[in-house]
């Protein structure tokens, strides 16, 4: 059983309190996500996890035991750090194997697990080098071997591929999740880059400012976002959110307004203030606009080449938007008409930010 409970979980400094009141449950062998900006407290929460910081309240519970109190060498966790932290005088294969010889394992199960790990992250070749011989991809392939030869029940891994190029960064996390795949330890993986997140998460915590903004899988925090902080942080681009008005079956942004079809106004019911969200590859643009006044107006500011489609920037209501065309692409100055899908589109709780719901499928 390798489940992890958070109940309650805060961490301060002096009066700075970095993580507060975490509930959370991460069920035995899944791959968890620790995501958000700088400083939201997600290392900290790892670390705690780790038994690297103390718990200021709450109770943090690891295999039906709780932790609290218990050393960090007693939780049965591998950890792999940002900088990797490998010993500079040992070879590759005595960096790997060294936390099993401290532990005493069988010299037979040593060889074993360290040939098992160097095959695994393609290190052959390289057993002998000392890690200034080594390339950055390299030694974070040794930082991981080095994790998973102690195969323990807990596998946490603090920003290991931020030190990568963007291609090693994507090799990297395909070989994460065959490694996963292979042992089902329970894996946390602290990230602020949401395309990690997305891709190498079973589910994902979103955590903003030391509070818990969003906890599901990487599908479902992408097409519901739980609030407008979820919804403008993940996506890449990400979301437009606007802050609105609503009466009477129209939003009003910027003093222009726009229809809003019934289905959606049975949702909003009788909220006045409101955020309206729309992803950019979600947004049609048109010279006319349509019939039914579902649409409306903006100046273009400006516009980027993508190669394979045009970024279209507007500024509405005091907020810069974005929208995607790989069509007839206006030109900055021009007035077009935005259509939103709406299929696709979020409402907000004009005070507390929270998704406000969708309508009922048939």
């Amino acid at each position: 059983m390798k489940e992890i409970v958070f109940d309650q979980v805060c961490k301060s400094y002096d009066q700075n309190q970095v993580v507060k009141k975490l509930n959370m449950k991460i069920k035995a062998g899944e791959r968890l996500i620790l995501l958000g900006p700088s400083g939201c407290g997600k290392s900290t929460t790892l670390r705690m996890l780790a038994g690297l910081e103390d718990i200021t309240s709450g109770d943090l519970y690891m295999g039906g035991r709780r932790v609290n109190d218990v050393e960090s060498g007693d939780r049965n966790v591998s950890m792999v750090f940002q900088n990797y932290a490998l010993y500079p005088h040992m070879s590759v294969r005595d960096n790997i194997s060294y936390a099993l010889k401290v532990n005493r394992f069988p010299a037979n199960e040593i060889a074993e697990r360290t040939s098992e790990a160097i095959k695994m992250l393609d290190l052959v070749g390289l057993e002998e080098r000392k890690p200034k011989e080594l390339s950055g991809g390299q030694r974070q392939r040794v930082a991981l071997a080095r994790a998973i030869v102690k195969r323990s029940d807990y596998f946490l891994l603090d920003e290991p591929l931020s030190n990568l190029d963007a291609q090693l960064r994507a090799h990297a996390r395909k070989e994460l999740v065959k490694i996963h795949e292979k042992y089902h330890q329970t894996m946390i993986y602290v990230t602020h880059d949401q395309t990690e997140a997305m891709t190498v998460g079973q589910k994902i915590a979103l955590m903003d400012k030391g509070v818990l903004q969003a906890f599901d899988t990487p599908k479902k925090i992408y097409n519901k976002p739980a609030n407008v902080f979820t919804a403008r942080f993940i996506g890449s681009p990400p979301m437009n959110v606007v802050e609105a008005a609503y009466e009477d079956g129209k939003i009003f942004i910027d003093g222009k307004k726009m229809k809003v079809p019934d289905a959606w106004c049975k949702v909003i019911k009788k909220q006045n203030k409101i955020y309206f969200g729309i992803r950019p590859e979600d947004i049609c643009l048109s010279r006319k606009g349509n019939d039914k006044d579902y649409s409306v107006k903006a100046v273009v500011r400006y516009v980027e080449d993508y190669g394979d489609k045009y970024g279209v920037y507007f500024q509405i209501n005091g907020v810069e938007m974005l929208a995607l065309s790989d069509g007839d692409v206006p030109t900055p100055g021009e007035t077009v008409h935005l259509e939103p899908n709406f299929d696709k589109v979020h409402f907000f709780d004009g005070e507390t930010q929270k998704n406000l719901g969708y309508p009922k499928e048939k």
